[in-house]
Formats: structure tokens, C-alpha cells, sequence
């Protein structure tokens, strides 16, 4: 429920207010039923999709009001929603409704020798806070996670996207009170302030864990001030490399596919590796050129296809989410494995190869969340990986990697139960 601090300039007084409603709402999401959680999530999607004119309305101004301030093509595809877009969002909750709920799931059991029975339980994490950029459909997105996972939301969407998270957090609300829950288990920061990212971060006892979704400034921004606890990925640069045993026509597919389906998502490839013995180096490099994309080359791929740009040592550690790909002649699996440890992002890497050894070595070897072997980086999303709509992927070591869904989301407790045991 809003107040008057949501028209406030003291960040972070709003935000201590807002993370007090979501606690109190977070309470009740932690002991509601899955199947009271997945009524009220068919209504949000229902919401949603009620709400698709009134949406793609607030967008057309987002959008409007994006491309005259010069954002680039890859942040308006980011922006943009269409009616299948919208209908995308509600079908992603609607999925998120369906999915095994893990709020009281038993991770393991022991009964050591004094007789007590050990359990270790997931329950939710509390309050969580997104901050994200762009992508309307976030909103929706982790509204729908959190809740599906028991907690609250506070979310913080980029001041570009602010009448289309808007319209999207009303539908929300609607959806949320039409099923029952309380409507504060998912609230929109109303303000663009940035100071509200900076309250947010240090908003200790109000939020238990950050998650930003958005460019490398945003998320090296919260991790260097954030006070609470945070989940999160930089970059997603991301390989394919092309072995020598690899299928020319499989391994055209894959890296067109991995370079250009969409080159705005975080799972694109960024970075093609192609073995030095590979007979086909020179098609597949000219075929990605011809599909519309920028090639930039190492002196190995210039000098295989005259046409292409060089690269320079930056092109290497960019993300560059447009049609622009760099190109690396490498020497076998060993190249490829010493390119991508020096510029990888721990996101998302692929090998084409028809040498099952080889390919078994490098999913071993590659130290990323996510290792495809003949399949494309595109394929790097929680939809993809069965988990419904997804909060992002995760390319830290501790508590989540890969794309964080309704599992990501929580944590566990310790339950033991006794029969009067005490402790000599």
C-alpha cells in the first residue's frame, strides 16, 4: 500500500518503509500453502494479460522517450514489448505457477547416535530486492519468483522503463489481490532517484539479499556498496569454440544462432574460437559476415578473410550485445581453454565438436555456470532449463549458478526433532 513517503526525496526513509510492509508481507508468503502461492500466480498472469493495451501503451512512451534520448538498438530491444512479449510475460508466470514448490523440501535427513532426527529445509530467503535496467519483463518476472518461493519483493526498475514497470506492477497488484496475497509481497520503487539504489544497498535488516540485473555498471556499482548480501553476474562474455572434429554445418547453425537470434541477451555469444585445424575457418567466418554480423579477427582470421576488421586487445573482455562478434584462431582445445580462462566471464561458453573426448574435457575444464557441447549459448535461460521465468544467471561459486529460479531463491534451516533428549 503506498504512502506519502513515496513522493519523498528521502530515499532512505522510503525504503525502510517499504522493506517494513514487505517483511510483514514476506511473514505471511512463508506460510501460505504452494497451492494458495499458485492460485494467486494464475491471477497475476491473468492480470497481466487483462492489462496488455494499458501496458503496451506505457511502453510506447518508454520507447519513444528512449529513442529520442540516443539509447542504443541493443537497449530498445531490451525495452520494446509487442503483444507477444506481454503474452510471453504472463505465460512465464502462469509457468512459474506450475513448478515444484521447494519451501519445505527435505534436502537430507541424518539421525546420529543420540537419536535426534536432523533435517535440513528449505524456507524462503525473506526480502529480496531487484535493481534492473531495461527489460520491463522483469518486473513480472521476479515478482513472480519471489513469490512462487515464498518471499517479498522490492524492485527497482531503470528510469527508462518506468511507465512500462508501472503499468506492469499495477497489473500485479491487481493479480495479487484478486488471489489474496498481500499486495506488498511485490513493490515497485516509485521514485527514479538514484539515491534509491543506494538506499536499497544499504538497507541491512531490510532486504536480505540484492540482485541486480543490468549493464556492467550498474552491477559493479552494487557490489562495491552494497551492505547486504548480493547475487549477481558482470559480463556475459561468451565462447564458441569450434573444434577440428566439429560439423561445418552444425557449426555454421550453432554460431549464427549463439552470435545473432538476439544479440541484446546476456547469453549471446561475444567471442568465436576456431581451431587452427578446422578445414572450414574461412566459410564459417565469411558465412557469420555474411549473416549480418561485424567480425572483428584476430591476425590468423584477417589474414584467412582479408574483409573482416581487426581486433584490438579490448575486444576480447567486451560484451557487446549487438551484431559485432571477435574471431580468435586457437591452437586446439589447450588455445581455447587459455583464451576463455583470460577473458571468460564465468557465464556461458559452448564447444561444437563431433570428438566426444574433447568435448567431455571442456565442459570439465571450463570454469563458467553454464557449458553447452553442439548446442547454441543461446539456450543460456531458466525457461530453457525447465525453471519458468527466471532472476538471472548467477556466475558466482556460493549459494547460486546458472539461471536462479524458484530454488536460487531460497535457503534452508536446520529441524531436529527429539524424543527429551538433553546433552550430557
Amino acid at each position: 500500500m503506498a504512502t506519502a513517503l513515496d513522493q519523498t526525496n528521502d530515499a532512505p526513509a522510503l525504503i525502510a518503509a517499504m522493506g517494513t510492509r514487505a517483511r510483514a508481507a514476506a511473514t505471511v508468503l512463508a506460510g501460505l500453502s504452494s497451492e494458495t502461492k499458485a492460485t494467486a500466480l494464475v491471477a497475476v498472469a491473468d492480470a497481466i494479460r487483462a492489462a496488455t493495451s494499458a501496458i503496451l501503451a506505457a511502453n510506447a512512451i518508454d520507447m519513444a522517450k528512449g529513442a529520442a534520448a540516443g539509447l542504443s538498438a541493443a537497449m530498445l530491444d531490451r525495452l520494446r514489448l509487442d503483444a507477444g512479449r506481454v503474452a510471453a510475460m504472463a505465460d512465464g508466470v502462469d509457468t512459474v505457477a506450475t513448478l515444484a514448490d521447494p519451501v519445505g523440501m527435505v534436502i537430507d535427513e541424518t539421525r546420529p547416535a543420540n537419536g535426534l532426527v536432523l533435517r535440513r529445509v528449505r524456507v524462503p530467503i525473506g526480502v529480496i530486492g531487484i535493481i534492473y535496467e531495461s527489460r520491463p519483463n522483469v518486473t513480472a518476472d521476479a515478482a513472480a519468483l519471489c513469490i512462487g518461493s515464498g518471499n517479498a519483493v522490492i524492485l527497482r526498475g531503470g528510469s527508462e522503463a518506468i511507465e512500462s514497470n508501472r503499468a506492469i506492477h499495477t497489473a500485479l497488484t491487481a493479480g495479487l489481490a484478486a488471489g489474496g496475497l498481500p499486495v506488498d509481497a511485490a513493490q515497485l520503487v516509485p521514485i527514479i532517484d538514484r539515491a534509491a539504489v543506494g538506499a536499497m544497498l544499504t538497507a541491512e535488516g531490510a532486504i536480505d539479499l540484492i540482485i541486480p540485473r543490468g549493464g556492467k555498471s550498474l552491477v559493479a556499482r552494487v557490489q562495491a556498496e552494497a551492505r547486504v548480501p548480493v547475487l549477481a553476474h558482470l559480463d556475459g562474455i561468451n565462447h564458441v569454440f569450434v573444434h577440428a572434429s566439429a560439423d561445418p554445418a552444425m557449426a555454421q547453425a550453432v554460431t549464427i544462432n549463439a552470435k545473432l537470434r538476439r544479440t541484446g541477451v546476456c547469453g549471446a555469444m561475444e567471442t568465436l574460437l576456431i581451431d587452427r585445424a578446422y578445414p572450414e575457418a574461412a566459410a564459417l567466418i565469411t558465412a557469420l559476415a555474411d549473416a549480418g554480423c561485424e567480425v572483428r579477427g584476430d591476425a590468423a582470421a584477417c589474414a584467412l578473410v582479408p574483409a573482416i576488421a581487426a581486433a584490438n586487445a579490448a575486444d576480447w573482455d567486451t560484451e557487446y550485445l549487438e551484431a559485432i562478434a571477435s574471431v580468435a584462431i586457437v591452437d586446439g582445445l589447450d588455445g581455447a581453454l587459455t583464451h576463455i580462462a583470460a577473458h571468460g566471464s564465468h557465464h556461458t561458453d559452448a564447444i561444437v565438436a563431433e570428438d566426444e573426448a574433447i568435448a567431455e574435457r571442456f565442459l570439465a575444464a571450463v570454469d563458467s555456470a553454464i557449458v553447452l557441447w553442439n548446442a547454441s549459448t543461446q539456450f543460456a535461460d531458466g525457461g530453457e532449463f525447465g525453471l519458468g521465468a527466471e532472476i538471472g544467471i548467477a556466475t558466482g561459486r556460493l549459494h547460486a549458478r546458472g539461471p536462479v529460479a524458484l530454488e536460487g531463491l531460497t535457503t534452508y534451516k536446520w529441524v531436529a526433532r527429539g524424543t527429551g533428549q538433553i546433552r550430557p
